[in-house]
């Protein structure tokens, strides 16, 4: 036993690691890859399951899939090499086990024996080494780049036997596992020979094989008989693509459907009171970044970032957009259930006369104008008018500038991004397990997704230790220096993590989802 695993059992024996924690710590360096997942509920095998789905917004390219209605269709036929599970535990999937080196700069990874694509070739160490050369490559335009640059480069996978992989990590990372995980939604394994036609045949490992796929219509998935686990439960799933939330909702109360892969408490308030209706509401780490440009304008003042910061109700907020079902943000990615997060720091609350002063020793007694610019998305257009009334209060007057997802992030590159320019935006962020790739692209001096701008040397380094800590007690100390530097600079404001919410019919049951707007329908049975 490592000297990191019996600090964790340590930990939990203590007192001061709750099960739920020293599950998920063990589950990182593989304490528990040898134990099985939690047995699911059986039920009817041989139904068809119909889902409403958000339409994808463009080809199914494993690469460069980055939206819901996408990531559901990548995992009905795709599998990773881990599983991270609702209660962020990661357990054996295409792996069956991992172990680090001492620093954690190198991990081994084990992989699981008689595997099949759907095409009949066998899973093995080559399609590993493929698949994450490709998802590394800059040449590619992976969307995973996103995640993986600066932790693993091209050539960093070696392969050492049919079975077995080794990651040669470009720096020590403690919580590497979660990099390869379902977290990594662009991270399906696919065949080493894949020629970029997904979207064709959909070949995968998973439980289920392509039927039919119609471009902004729908898909439908069978039960593949040649599966390296127990067999899917339904014989057949059928997917129906929308546009908007509504006709979803009016789908399942009409019963031309048994599920919605995702609902948002705005605009679903009958559905969530509905008896007739099954909700499954899970804690998901996903947020919203107001970021506030730092490099021009009046808000390269801290003092004014700050003051923003602190015009906000944020208990009210979430009552209003989610009745609830969120977390309050600190203006920092860490989420108040990640394990690491240091709970001492204080919350940051509404303070208007702070934040007057503040915006007195700013020079901007009178206030200013300026602009918000973000995307036509949930509960964010609601999100900016809330914004918006905020700053009012102390003088700052806000335009808003609602844009569809396309037009906004644009090219996503700075010069040719309304995402990346504009001086306030609200962004998306989706659910991690651990907060890493939240910490380092939208905030790192030299961060993909830095639309704040911000420049810190100290944040940087601080960062780069918290990545490459083994053990919690070091995580924690470093998450506390972040999240109190991020306070006083607030390059960023994120004001709550909201739950996943899925809705099935009441005859549904064994539907698993992730907080990615993933949705696993291999244990789904109608009653």
């Amino acid at each position: 036993m490592t000297p990191l695993e019996r600090q964790i059992i340590d930990e939990h024996r203590a007192g001061r690691l709750s099960r739920r924690m020293f599950l998920r710590h063990a589950s990182r360096i593989g304490l528990l890859a040898a134990l099985p997942a939690p047995a699911a509920a059986l039920g009817r095998p041989g139904a068809t399951v119909r889902v409403a789905s958000q339409v994808p917004s463009g080809a199914l390219e494993p690469l460069t899939v980055s939206e819901i209605g996408g990531l559901a269709m990548l995992c009905q036929t795709g599998e990773f090499l881990i599983f991270d599970g609702s209660d962020l535990v990661l357990r054996p999937s295409l792996a069956t086990g991992w172990t680090p080196d001492a620093d954690c700069s190198t991990w081994t990874f084990t992989l699981r024996p008689g595997v099949k694509f759907h095409d009949g070739q066998a899973f093995g160490a080559a399609d590993v080494v493929a698949t994450m050369d490709r998802l590394c490559d800059p040449r590619q335009g992976s969307n995973a780049l996103s995640v993986l640059r600066g932790v693993l480069s091209p050539g960093g996978t070696r392969r050492i036997d049919e079975l077995t992989v080794r990651f040669e990590l470009d720096a020590p990372n403690g919580n590497f596992p979660y990099y390869v995980s379902s977290d990594n939604y662009n991270a399906i394994m696919l065949p080493a020979n894949y020629a970029g036609d997904f979207e064709a045949n959909f070949n995968g490992t998973g439980p289920f094989r392509l039927e039919r796929y119609a471009a902004k219509q729908g898909a439908s998935f069978v039960r593949n008989p040649a599966y390296w686990g127990r067999a899917a439960l339904p014989a057949r799933t059928e997917f129906t693509f929308f546009t908007d939330q509504q006709p979803q909702i009016l789908a399942l109360e009409d019963d031309q459907v048994d599920a919605i892969v995702q609902i948002s408490v705005q605009g679903a308030q009958g559905l969530l009171r509905d008896p007739d209706v099954r909700i499954i509401d899970i804690p998901a780490s996903t947020h919203r970044q107001i970021h506030l440009r730092c490099d021009q304008g009046p808000l390269a003042d801290r003092r004014v970032r700050q003051a923003i910061a602190l015009c906000l109700d944020r208990p009210g907020i979430l009552h209003g957009l989610f009745q609830g079902r969120a977390r309050l943000g600190n203006d920092s990615p860490f989420d108040p259930m990640f394990a690491s997060t240091d709970r001492s720091v204080p919350q940051r609350r509404k303070d208007l006369s702070r934040a007057m002063a503040l915006m007195n020793e700013a020079g901007h007694a009178d206030g200013f104008e300026t602009t918000l610019t973000t995307e036509r998305q949930q509960e964010i257009p609601d999100l900016a008018v809330l914004v918006q009334n905020a700053c009012g209060q102390i003088g700052i007057r806000v335009g808003l500038r609602i844009e569809d997802p396309g037009t906004y992030y644009g090219t996503a590159q700075f010069g040719r991004s309304d995402w990346l320019d504009s001086a306030i935006g609200i962004t998306d962020y989706g659910h991690r397990g651990v907060p890493n790739v939240n910490l380092a692209a939208p905030y790192l001096s030299n961060g993909a997704w830095n639309a704040a701008h911000f420049r810190s040397a100290e944040y940087d380094r601080l960062v780069a230790g918290y990545i490459a800590a083994t053990d919690l007690s070091a995580q924690r100390v470093l998450a506390g220096r972040i999240q109190t530097l991020l306070l006083d600079e607030t390059p960023v404001i994120i004001p709550y993590f909201y739950d996943y919410i899925c809705a099935t019919g009441p005859t549904v049951t064994g539907v698993a989802v992730s907080g990615l707007s993933q949705i696993f329908l291999q244990d789904a049975a109608l009653s």
